[in-house]
């Protein structure tokens, strides 16, 4: 089996938000693009492990929120690679529809307050989008997992799963409080905003009962699967769906 390297790129500090790289042998594929203007920073973790914008082959935007979408349009340009993302949120991707938030808790309610995850950012188009169930190989790009649908958080979610069993979820589970930061890092929690939490659930059970066993997340993490599970079978309990 390929060594495969999973590298988390801090747009904010302290894991409160992350874009993730995966390094193959040959290929490395950019997981996320953070809030609008992250391509610098980005950048700067890029030349920390001597690579450039170019050595990117691929970009994978988990879902249509400002902090994993907001640069992607930016980026497209400056690697010359192609975006794959899920036609579920494409009209928010090209900037027709404005991105409805539905907030967990009181963060959310706050960040929504503040404006932040409102401001708009380049429209794209996605080059590779996923439709319905579809399942895409990443073989092609010299990785050994696939893309695939994983609905709830937005309609358009996507997570992938590589062979060694590690899994990138995006913002389907995060950790810590403040978006990932200071306290209780090894924590399951739900993210700021979330469109469906018991599909939600239901997405990580079945990622776990593929034998998924650490999960990496926009938002804090990366967490192990007992911690994933107990989380799930919680939300799951409780019936929290909106």
């Amino acid at each position: 089996m390929e060594q495969l390297d999973i590298v988390r790129i801090p747009i904010f500090p302290l894991g409160m938000i992350n874009a993730h790289l995966i390094l193959g042998s040959d290929s490395k594929i950019l997981v996320d693009s953070g809030v609008p203007g992250s391509e610098e920073k980005i950048g700067r973790s890029l030349s920390r492990l001597g690579l450039s914008f170019k050595d990117i082959d691929l970009i994978v935007v988990t879902h249509a929120h400002a902090d994993h979408a907001g640069s992607a349009g930016k980026l497209q340009q400056l690697c010359a690679a192609p975006i794959l993302a899920h036609r579920g949120d494409l009209a928010y991707f090209q900037q027709e529809k404005a991105m409805t938030y539905c907030a967990t808790g009181w963060f959310g309610r706050l960040l929504l307050k503040s404006g932040m995850p409102l401001r708009p950012y380049d429209q794209f188009t996605p080059d590779i989008l996923l439709k319905d169930q579809e399942v895409f190989d990443l073989s092609e790009f010299g990785i050994s997992g696939v893309v695939f649908s994983t609905p709830g958080h937005t309609q358009g979610s996507i997570s992938i799963t590589l062979s060694d069993k590690r899994a990138l979820v995006g913002d389907l589970v995060a950790s810590g409080i403040f978006l990932g930061g200071i306290m209780l890092t090894g924590k399951a929690r739900q993210p700021p905003f979330e469109e469906n939490p018991v599909e939600v659930a239901r997405q990580l059970l079945h990622l776990l009962d593929k034998g998924q066993e650490t999960f990496y997340l926009g938002h804090g993490g990366p967490l192990p699967a007992r911690e994933v599970r107990r989380y799930a079978e919680r939300i799951l309990g409780e019936g929290k769906v909106r």
